[in-house]
């Protein structure tokens, strides 16, 4: 399909357009339902859409405004489920700080049209005991096959409860970033309360270094929406003025990401409609950024993963070689590097193959 009305729309959803170019056809009109879905972006589209004059197909709309409905109650049942569980943790003295999810979804100007998937949380370093308080007091059974995080089920969601930030067994540069994030991990100053419960924030230099890791890693695999970088813009336009750019473009630089970390702002920037003054200047090479954007919206990888175990493991070697190119964006160390530490930590977690 032709991706301008998408853009069009992005840019009238951010107050940055007026109306569209031209008035779309049905089909164009479903063609974008559809891309805005896949892109986790339809609820903040559906927002621009009642600002235009254009006038949409009623059916179109009315199934538009089903989905966003069903997604309005997904983000309460989130945030019930993060209340509950912040609720256990707070009486057994343990502090609870939310990554990702509901943490990018304050930065968006309606919270409810982000959508919500896993319940990320960082518990300060006590990851482990809280684990076991929850087997031991509540029989929740935790699954440790993961490398940098357990994961088990509460209340409809699943739960990723991190003692580390990122996986520090797949690229050996991920040691280093992974102290920093800690360091920054101890800061305990920003809170808010959800549903009556005590649920920590991270602080603004955290949360700018986790999300744009957390992305890139997400990017590398094929996994990577315009949602992600509305996230990364919507933050950028809340916390600009918190965030330590020293700092951050230091630490990007160091560790290989401030190539992609460029590509991505000059995509809010011209693409989605983000005011430039708000992300620092950069030159880009447009060929290289119009297929990092062609890569997010029609990702090589779109079957689905196999289940039996050799053909999973060629289906991972095939999309590793596939996203190859990407390597050099995001990563200091070189390929092969990072390959044989990915074939170590598989080897260290064999579930995880």
């Amino acid at each position: 399909m032709d991706t301008n009305l998408f853009f069009e729309l992005l840019q009238v959803a951010l107050g940055r357009r007026d109306g569209l170019s031209r008035v779309p056809s049905v089909r164009e009109w479903e063609a974008v339902e559809v891309l805005a879905e896949e892109q986790g972006v339809d609820g903040f589209l559906l927002s621009g859409i009642e600002l235009l004059t254009t006038q949409i197909p009623l059916e179109v709309k009315l199934q538009w405004i089903g989905g966003v409905m069903q997604m309005e109650a997904v983000h309460e049942d989130y945030l019930r489920s993060l209340a509950s569980l912040a609720g256990f943790y707070n009486e057994h003295g343990l502090k609870i700080m939310v990554v990702k999810g509901y943490a990018c979804a304050l930065d968006w100007p309606r919270p409810e049209h982000r959508p919500m998937g896993d319940i990320d949380i960082w518990l300060f370093g006590k990851q482990r005991i809280a684990d076991e308080v929850l087997e031991r007091e509540v029989g929740v059974e935790v699954d440790q096959s993961h490398h940098h995080h357990t994961v088990f089920e509460w209340q409809g969601f699943s739960v990723e409860n991190h003692y580390d930030f990122i996986n520090v067994h797949h690229h050996r540069s991920h040691v280093a970033l992974e102290r920093e994030l800690k360091r920054l991990g101890a800061d305990d100053s920003l809170s808010v309360e959800v549903h009556g419960e005590r649920v920590y924030l991270p602080s603004a230099n955290l949360h700018a270094l986790f999300l744009l890791r957390h992305g890139m890693l997400h990017f590398a695999f094929g996994e990577f929406t315009i949602r992600n970088l509305l996230d990364w813009g919507f933050f950028v336009r809340k916390h600009r003025d918190e965030v330590d750019w020293n700092w951050l473009l230091g630490v990007l630089e160091e560790h290989g990401m401030r190539p992609l970390f460029d590509l991505f702002n000059a995509i809010c920037v011209e693409d989605i409609g983000f005011d430039a003054s708000l992300f620092p200047p950069a030159e880009v090479d447009e060929r290289l950024k119009t297929r990092v954007l062609v890569e997010i919206l029609r990702p090589q990888r779109v079957e689905e993963m196999p289940s039996a175990f050799f053909p999973r493991l060629a289906f991972k070697w095939h999309r590793w070689r596939g996203n190859a190119w990407k390597h050099s964006l995001c990563y200091k160390e070189s390929l092969w590097s990072a390959f044989w530490s990915g074939v170590w930590g598989h080897l260290l977690k064999p579930r995880s193959i």
